[in-house]
C-alpha cells in the first residue's frame, strides 16, 4: 500500500536527548483514515515525546514524520497550562468559554423568540448539532460539579434555564424536542 493513502506517516524517526540519551530509534509508523490508535509504555519511554512529534510540536529529532494534505493533527499535553487563580470548573469554564457564549444567545434568542431572531438562531442551532453542544455542555458541566444532576432529570430551579425545564417536562426523557423549543443549555 502507498503512503499517500496514510492519514500519518512516521518513517526512521529517532530521537535523542542533549548528552546522548536516546528516547527511541527508527519509529516507523503508518496510519489509514479512520483508525485509533493507544500508545502504550512504561514512564520515561517516550509516548508524549513521540505524540509531540506527530502533532508537530517537537522538530528536533531525526527521520521523517508528516500528517497527509487536508488531515490534522492535536495534542493535549497530560499536564495542561492552567491558570492557577482559577479552580477546575473556573478553568474549564475558561476552555469552554466561545461555547458557553453561543449557548447563552441561542438561549437569549429561545427565551425571546420572534420571526425577526429565526434566522439566527437557526443558525446557532445548526452550529450547536454540528459539535454536539448539548452533549459536551452537559458532560462538562457534570465534570465539573458530580454531584449535580443533569439538567434533564432536576428539578425546575433557578439554576436550571427554563428552556432545560421545558424540554424536560415536555418530553418526559433525556434528549426530547417540543417543536420551537431551545435544545441546548449552557453547563451549570
Amino acid at each position: 500500500m502507498a503512503s499517500y493513502q496514510y492519514v500519518y506517516h512516521m518513517d526512521g524517526v529517532s530521537k535523542t536527548y542533549p548528552g546522548g540519551k536516546k528516547c527511541f530509534e527508527n519509529i516507523r509508523l503508518n496510519f489509514l483514515p479512520g483508525v485509533k490508535i493507544g500508545v502504550v509504555g512504561v514512564n520515561g519511554s517516550g509516548k508524549s515525546t513521540l505524540l509531540r512529534i506527530m502533532a508537530g510540536m517537537d522538530k528536533d529529532f531525526q527521520g521523517e514524520a508528516w500528517a497527509a494534505k487536508g488531515a490534522r493533527v492535536g495534542y493535549l499535553p497530560q499536564e495542561p497550562e492552567l491558570d492557577p487563580k482559577l479552580d477546575v470548573r473556573g478553568n474549564v469554564m475558561l476552555g469552554v468559554a466561545a461555547k458557553q457564549a453561543k449557548l447563552e444567545r441561542y438561549n437569549e434568542l429561545a427565551m425571546n423568540y420572534s420571526d425577526e431572531t429565526a434566522e439566527e438562531m437557526a443558525q446557532l442551532q445548526d452550529e450547536i448539532d454540528a459539535v454536539h453542544g448539548e452533549q459536551r455542555a452537559v458532560a462538562l458541566r457534570d465534570a465539573a460539579e458530580p454531584d449535580r444532576r443533569p439538567a434533564h432529570r432536576a428539578a425546575p430551579s433557578p439554576e436550571v434555564p427554563r428552556s432545560a425545564a421545558l424540554r424536560s417536562r415536555a418530553a418526559g426523557t433525556s434528549g426530547g424536542r417540543i417543536s420551537g423549543a431551545p435544545s441546548a443549555t449552557p453547563p451549570g
